[in-house]
Order: C-alpha cells, then sequence, then structure tokens
C-alpha cells in the first residue's frame, strides 16, 4: 500500500488491551480482511475505506500548519503498530471518570485540602496557610469543588460538615494584621499585572504591543510571575489577543520568557518538601485555569489491569525503575531506554527515515526477546542491532508501558490542552501537566524529548523535520489500553490531528515546560514564611523560657548576619571540599556562576566537574534550591534574607 493510498484508507477506530507476560505463543492468523492485533499488550481496530473514497475529515483549531497530507506518516505508522503484534484478543478497557461528589473528594484530598470535608484528616500542613496563598481565580477552584461536593452530599441525604465556601476564605486568626495586609497588596499587585499584561503595557515581558495593535498582548510573551489562570481572564473577557501567522511546517512562534534576577527554577531543582507543596498549587492552579476557560477538566480513575512483575517490555515505569535501581542506584530514566537511545545516537542520527522507516518487524521480535534474557547480563551484542530496528524497540517501550506516559488520570486534560484560545494559553497548561507528572514519567518524558529534539538537529540528513517526527510518534506516545474506542471516523482524524500537534509543542517547546513559574514559587515561599510563624508561635507557649533564651541568641546571630550583610557580604559553606567557607563580596551584577568559579580558582584539590556543582539556597522561605547559574545574588539575597548559602555536588 503506498502512502496516499494509507492516508485515504484506513481509520482507527479503538485499541483492546492485554497485559500477558512477554514472549507470547503465536496467534492464529486473522482472517482475511480482518485486523492483525497488536503484539502482547493489545490490537488496534481497522476499519478500511472503500477504494476512492476518503474517510471524513474535519480540520479542528488543533490543526495549525498540518494538513491532512501531512498525516500520511500517523495513519502509516498506526498500521505498522497493528500488524506487529500477535496477542490473542482480550476484554477492552475503559476508561472511568470518578462520580460526582467522589471526584471533589480526591481532588481536594489530592490538593491538600481534605480537612475542608474530614476534619479528622492530618496531613502535617496547615490547609489555612495554603489557602492564604491562593490568588482570586484559585480560591474560586477551591470554592467551586466544595460547594459541588456539599450539593451531592446533600442529594444523597448523607450527613457531611463540608464548611460554607464564605467562611473557607475568611482571614485566619493566626495570621497577623501584617501578613494579611501583606497578602492583600500583593493580590492587587497581581490582579494590575494581568490588566498591564492585557493591555501589552506590562514591560516586563517581550516586546509589549504591536505597531499600530492598540495595545494588544502578543501571542509570543510569556509572564511566569502572575498567576496563568488570573492572566486568562483576559482571553475569557474578549480582550484583543494578536495571533502569530502560522508558517508551513517547523516555523512555531519563539516564545520570550524574561529571565528573573532571583533565577529560573526548574523541576529537580528543589527538595521533596517545596516540590510537594508545588505539586499541589500546580493541581490547584491547573483547575482554575481550565475553570477560567470554561473547560471541563474530568480526570480518570488509575486502571486495574493485570501487569508483568519483571522485564522490560510491557512492564509499569516503577517496576522497571526497581530493577534498574538495584542495579545502577539513582537511576531515574530505565536502563533499557537509555541504552536504546545511546545506540541509536552512536551508530548516527543520520539515517535517512529515522523513527518514520520501521524495522522488519520479525527481527524486532527476536532482538525483544533477546533483549528480555540478555539485557540485564550484559550479553547482547548491541553490535548487531541495526538503527531502525533500534527505533522501533524504542516505540514499542514507550507504546506498550501499561500505564501511559501522560497518566491515565490527566490524559483528557492532555488531549484538551488544544481548546485553549492561544497557543500561549496551551503551553501553559501543558507545563501545569507536566509538573503534576509522577516523577518517573516526568523524568522519562524528559529524556524522550531530548533525544527526539537531537533527531531533530540532523534533520538535513535523516529527513525528520519536527513536524515529521511528532505524527510518527503522536500514536506512540497516546495510544494505551482502553482509550479511544467506540468514537466516529471524523472524531478520529480531528484526534490524530490534535495528538500530532501536542508532540509538537512538546519538542519544540521542552525547556519551558520543565519550569516552575515564579508564582507558584512565590506561593512556596509565602506557605513556608507562615508555617514558621506557626511553629515558632506554638513553641512559644510550650517552651517560652527556652524560646526566649534561643530568640536572644538568634536575634544575635541576625544582628551580626544583617551588619554583615548591609556589608554587601556574604557567606558561603562548601562543607563537602577542603574549602569550607569562603567570604563574598555582593555586587548588583554577581551571579551565581561568579561565586562557583571564584570557589574553584580558591580550592584546585576540587575533583568535581564544575556542571557537576550548584549553589544552593538553604533555609528562610524556601527549603532547598539549587540555583540557575544566572541567579543575581544580591536580589534573591533581598527577597529572602534569612538564608544560607552552601556549594554542593548533584546528580544531574
Amino acid at each position: 500500500m503506498s502512502r496516499q493510498q494509507a492516508v485515504q484508507g484506513v481509520v482507527l477506530t479503538g485499541y483492546t488491551s492485554s497485559s500477558d507476560a512477554f514472549p507470547q505463543p503465536p496467534a492464529s492468523a486473522p482472517q482475511h480482511g480482518a485486523p492483525a492485533p497488536s503484539r502482547r499488550t493489545g490490537h488496534y481496530n481497522v476499519q478500511r475505506a472503500r477504494p476512492g473514497e476518503k474517510p471524513p475529515y474535519q480540520r479542528c483549531n488543533s490543526q495549525d500548519s498540518l494538513d491532512e497530507l501531512a498525516l500520511d506518516d500517523y495513519w502509516k505508522e498506526v498500521e505498522i503498530i497493528q500488524h506487529t503484534g500477535d496477542a490473542e484478543q482480550q476484554e477492552e478497557v475503559q476508561l472511568k471518570v470518578a462520580d460526582e461528589g467522589e471526584q471533589e473528594e480526591a481532588w481536594l484530598t489530592e490538593a491538600g485540602l481534605a480537612t475542608l470535608f474530614d476534619e479528622s484528616a492530618a496531613d502535617g500542613e496547615d490547609s489555612m496557610v495554603l489557602l492564604s496563598t491562593l490568588t482570586r481565580t484559585q480560591a474560586a477552584a477551591v470554592e467551586r469543588r466544595v460547594e459541588t461536593l456539599k450539593q451531592t452530599l446533600r442529594k444523597r441525604n448523607k450527613p457531611y460538615s463540608v464548611p460554607d465556601v464564605r467562611d473557607i476564605f475568611k482571614p485566619s486568626p493566626a495570621l497577623d494584621t501584617k501578613q494579611d495586609s501583606e497578602s492583600t497588596s500583593t493580590e492587587g499587585s497581581e490582579h494590575r499585572k494581568t490588566e498591564a499584561t492585557s493591555s501589552g503595557e506590562h514591560s516586563g515581558v517581550g516586546n509589549g504591543a504591536e505597531p499600530g495593535g492598540g495595545g494588544a498582548e502578543t501571542e509570543t510573551d510569556i509572564n511566569l510571575e502572575v498567576s496563568f489562570s488570573e492572566q486568562a481572564l483576559s482571553y475569557r473577557d474578549g480582550s484583543k489577543v494578536t495571533q502569530p501567522i502560522n508558517e508551513a511546517d517547523d516555523k512555531l512562534p519563539d516564545f520570550k520568557v524574561v529571565r528573573d534576577k532571583t533565577g529560573m527554577t526548574k523541576v529537580g531543582d528543589l527538595s521533596a518538601a517545596d516540590m510537594k507543596k508545588v505539586r499541589r498549587l500546580v493541581l490547584i492552579e491547573m483547575t482554575a485555569l481550565f475553570d477560567t476557560a470554561g473547560l471541563d477538566l474530568k480526570t480518570h480513575k488509575p486502571l486495574k489491569i493485570r501487569v508483568k512483575e519483571s522485564g522490560l517490555f510491557g512492564v509499569p515505569l516503577s517496576t522497571v525503575l526497581e530493577q534498574d535501581q538495584r542495579r545502577v542506584p539513582g537511576t531515574r530514566v530505565p536502563l533499557i531506554m537509555q541504552r536504546l537511545i545511546s545506540h541509536i545516537e552512536e551508530e548516527g542520527l543520520h539515517t535517512e527515515g529515522l523513527l518514520r522507516v520501521p524495522g522488519a518487524s520479525t527481527r524486532v521480535k527476536t532482538v525483544c526477546h533477546e533483549l528480555e534474557l540478555k539485557f540485564y547480563d550484559g550479553l547482547f551484542l548491541w553490535e548487531t542491532l541495526k538503527q531502525h530496528d533500534a527505533a522501533s524497540l524504542l516505540k514499542l517501550f514507550i507504546r506498550e508501558l501499561p500505564h501511559p506516559l501522560l497518566t491515565v488520570e490527566y490524559f483528557s486534560a492532555f488531549i484538551s490542552v488544544l481548546k485553549f484560545p492561544t497557543k500561549k494559553q496551551q503551553l501553559q497548561a501543558l507545563n501545569l501537566l507536566v509538573l503534576l507528572l509522577p516523577e518517573s514519567s516526568r523524568d522519562t518524558l524528559k529524556a524522550l524529548l531530548e533525544f527526539l529534539q537531537r533527531v531533530i538537529d540532523h534533520k538535513e540528513q535523516n529527513k525528520m523535520t519536527l513536524n515529521n517526527v511528532a505524527v510518527v510518534m503522536a500514536p506512540n506516545i497516546f495510544m494505551f489500553k482502553g482509550f479511544r474506542s467506540k468514537i466516529t471516523e471524523q472524531q478520529e482524524f480531528a484526534m490524530a490531528t490534535g495528538m500530532a500537534n501536542i508532540v509538537r509543542l512538546f519538542i519544540r517547546y521542552q525547556n519551558l515546560l520543565w519550569t516552575i513559574p515564579k508564582f507558584v514559587m512565590n506561593q512556596v515561599r509565602k506557605q513556608n514564611t507562615e508555617n514558621q510563624r506557626k511553629m515558632n508561635r506554638d513553641r512559644a507557649v510550650k517552651k517560652l523560657l527556652k524560646k526566649m533564651a534561643y530568640d536572644r541568641e538568634k536575634n544575635i546571630e541576625k544582628v551580626e548576619k544583617s551588619s554583615e550583610a548591609e556589608g554587601g557580604i556574604i557567606r558561603v559553606q562548601a562543607p563537602q571540599f577542603t574549602k569550607v567557607s569562603m567570604a563574598v563580596q555582593l555586587t548588583e551584577e554577581l551571579q551565581a556562576s561568579d561565586i562557583l568559579t571564584r570557589f574553584l580558582s580558591q580550592d584546585s584539590s576540587v575533583s568535581v566537574k564544575r556542571e557537576d556543582l550548584c549553589l544552593f539556597e538553604i533555609g528562610g522561605n524556601i527549603k532547598e534550591r539549587c540555583l540557575d547559574e544566572e541567579t543575581y545574588m544580591k536580589a534573591l539575597l533581598e527577597l529572602n534574607p534569612a538564608a544560607e548559602w552552601v556549594i554542593k555536588s548533584v546528580q544531574r
């Protein structure tokens, strides 16, 4: 079948799953005209159009520069997938949405607000402190879930102690008046920033207004200082937005993010305690963003399926990583995936049609079986593995994960991203969703996207552009057990286009997607400050005299530290190295990279590579944060004057 025939004649209508252990005995040959099942994990139901008849096709907002012919490779990849298998057909697994009320309970629990409906819930964190840091759109998202839960319980005639939404955001008596006023001031400031941004007047982002545009916001301006859901109010209220012209192929807009003087924060830079706060705030913010845009956000229940307990392919990601970490402690990306990527890159990324041209199916099955038996023993002969076979195995590993890389819970949210009216909002939603992924999924997705970008970097030789790679990878990332059954052909085409476009955004803007927005970081700092004040107050009641002595001692230290800071000097600690302490004179232009350079120049005994060293901000209003090397130290000291500064080696 030619590529043109493929796009006109194949329609994917469903995917039926199984999780049988590998290897499987060959299934009986399918009857003529029946679809061949996919190996081990299920089969795709494929309908063929009559000769000369093109399946229904409808352009959608997610289309951009991809047209129907650009999906040629998508449908070809679907055919390849459905013809590579030998599994027996299994009962179809359906994705299920939690019932109303049940969904709100789960959401509030995940957001760290279970005490709003269950007074016995204990989490070690003060939910009132969390609530005090929320923006108006975030608060509205919480209120909406609480009110829905209360109404649901009332309908079921169940006793409940859910508070009235008007009581949830009353000023807490535990917070002093000064802090309340600061909170109000901050929220007002955020609102003013949002209004300024929507009219193109916010000076901290991008180019501002286009000539003759009447002060409209440009779509390439990215503002990380103001809540995304607050910014979305301008779109909801009908403010003018200048959309960029989508050019052919890879010409997506270059989004501008002005670097913050206090440093950009990436996933992996924060302590586990602060990342827990980040995740809860991001969940609330993501929900508020969908609410503001008028999009219904339904999360699915985790799939209850039988899975393999060991092996490489068709095994849960967590299981593979547990196996790997017993052999290589600290492993964050599956070793088999790392080795396949390494092999492809060693043999050359210049191979024409890499990822698009499939390996020989019989050979790929044989190699897959050999890897299962020999990989961990180091007996597999990598030099015999061909490039296209390795690429096919990489795609196989991703699509056969029993639980999808993007998770069942947020799968619909990822699909719904393209319903946002502008590409900037789509990126903001993707940013939040990536931050919500489990650590194992996030790290694996990051490694995959970085590899795909390296493939694209060699497009002159391998003929694989951004669009080519996105179209080929979309079925492997987005098709999984139980998904996309019982949908129309028209929906099938729209979803195919949408999935390819989401993968384009993933690859093109991956650096932005792993950034923790500054407004979230500010909320984390605020929570830490309030929790510390609360701990100090509790300690004062129990150990008043001891605390008074402690405070006197701390005040002396603060005075000394304050006088040192006022003199523009900070003390940098490096306990792991020979030179354990260093005084640094601050200037307006001094960056974290300058301190690392100065430290290395003064301690020649350091054997750690420069790229494996990081200056950490520890204490004050943050638990621990690895600093971006372009962080301006004086600006950060003003934000967190009680912090300590420590140089440590890190595992990248």
